[in-house]
């Protein structure tokens, strides 16, 4: 059977079990849980510090009563950061690269982060709807507008995430392609393209963090609004 462009969206098996399970399970299996060692290694160092400074510079924007999503946000980037640095190596599976995995986690934390404001402060929360000073024949249309663009916002996380992945893996894809075609006919070409493929592979490292720290980072701003 000849690979096709969309393979990435079909969830690979071995011997029958799908891979996707696997990587859905590896977070929990690298990062090393808490022991009752009196002295901890570098690694569990390095990460503790990592994990204190991001939630640290996540939660100063936020008020006191939207601390209690630190955990939930800073897991939930471990998570992703994870998945998508995983699905990077080869024949390994991205769950990130599907929409509906996305959208289950971008509509579920929006919604709370709206029912949260909804229920502590539902005037402000109402009042980003129709902005200050807006001249009276112009309010229905800009509740429409508002109401359109809050109701946009996880459709746009789960999305922003979904193709910036499966961008830079079909890129990758083509280009390895275009690697293993040139080498018996030209050599030297095919080097080239070779040179390409690392540096889109690099970029690709880049976008998997980026994407997974943007994902997070909007959550908090969404949070900051109704906190």
């Amino acid at each position: 059977m000849n690979p096709t462009f969309f393979d990435q969206f079909m969830s690979p098996q071995t011997l029958g079990i799908p891979l996707i399970t696997l990587a859905m399970l590896m977070p929990p299996i690298i990062f090393p849980t808490q022991n009752t060692r009196w002295l901890t290694n570098r690694f569990s160092t390095l990460q503790s510090w990592t994990i204190n400074l991001f939630t640290k510079q996540l939660m100063l924007p936020i008020n006191k009563t939207g601390h209690q999503w630190s955990i939930i946000l800073t897991s939930l980037m471990t998570m992703l950061l994870t998945i998508n640095l995983l699905g990077l190596l080869p024949y390994t599976f991205t769950p990130t690269t599907q929409l509906s995995l996305n959208m289950g986690l971008a509509i579920p934390m929006w919604l709370a982060t709206v029912l949260i404001g909804l229920r502590n402060q539902p005037t402000t929360s109402l009042g980003h709807l129709l902005p200050e000073g807006t001249p009276t024949p112009l309010i229905p249309i800009l509740i429409i507008i508002e109401t359109i663009s809050l109701f946009i916002r996880p459709l746009a996380l789960g999305v922003r995430l979904t193709a910036n992945l499966t961008a830079g893996h079909l890129l990758i894809q083509l280009t390895s392609i275009a690697v293993l075609a040139l080498i018996p006919t030209m050599p030297t070409l095919s080097m080239l393209t070779m040179t390409i493929l690392f540096l889109l592979t690099i970029l690709e490292l880049a976008v998997a963090m980026i994407q997974a720290y943007v994902f997070i980072l909007l959550l908090s701003l969404y949070l900051q609004e109704n906190t």
